[in-house]
């Protein structure tokens, strides 16, 4: 039991570590796109939401935390934690998808190669189910092609690099064998 138990945790720090690395990738997708539309914040700015200042420059990962805490706490929250809940859950949001593709590959890992093509568009429908019910996203239909083609691309370079680095992170190690 307990080698099934830590088994199931270091899959689960090497999902986190592939989720990391996939949201380090979408973000860089997102940089991309913001820098050709004339943006000009350096990356390190950028990527640390240095520009939120109160809750309104909050991204939508900003205003679930936002609301999140809210709820749990029955308080409104100064716009002081603007920028560090939109971190936060940014980026536990991308660790937590990869901890559960780790985890349920983990257990399927004949059909790995479908989960792996599921994680980012899951990822991404999963947003336009969620956020709507809190009032962070308006409802799928209302939002053009372009914008949900634009967040489900960046949520397939999510999906496919933590994929990868999933399936790398847990590639048996090369073994030296006695005689060569």
């Amino acid at each position: 039991m307990r080698k099934r138990r830590n088994g199931a945790f270091r899959t689960g720090i090497r999902g986190a570590i592939a989720g990391a690395v996939g949201t380090a990738v979408m973000d860089l997708v997102w940089f991309t796109r913001f820098r050709r539309s004339g943006g000009k914040q350096g990356l390190a700015a950028w990527e640390t939401s240095q520009s939120v200042h109160k809750w309104e420059d909050a991204s939508d990962p900003g205003q679930v935390g936002r609301r999140l805490v809210e709820k749990v706490t029955g308080h409104e929250i100064g716009d002081s934690w603007a920028r560090p809940l939109t971190n936060i859950v940014h980026w536990t949001t991308g660790l937590a998808w990869g901890v559960q593709f780790g985890l349920l590959s983990r257990r399927s890992e004949h059909h790995r190669w479908v989960l792996s093509a599921l994680l980012g568009p899951t990822a991404w429908l999963v947003s336009y189910v969620i956020l709507p019910l809190i009032k962070v996203y308006k409802p799928i239909w209302k939002y053009d092609a372009r914008t949900l083609v634009k967040d489900f691309s960046a949520h397939l370079a999510y999906g496919s690099v933590t994929a990868t680095t999933s399936a790398a992170l847990t590639r048996p190690r090369f073994q030296a064998t006695s005689g060569q």
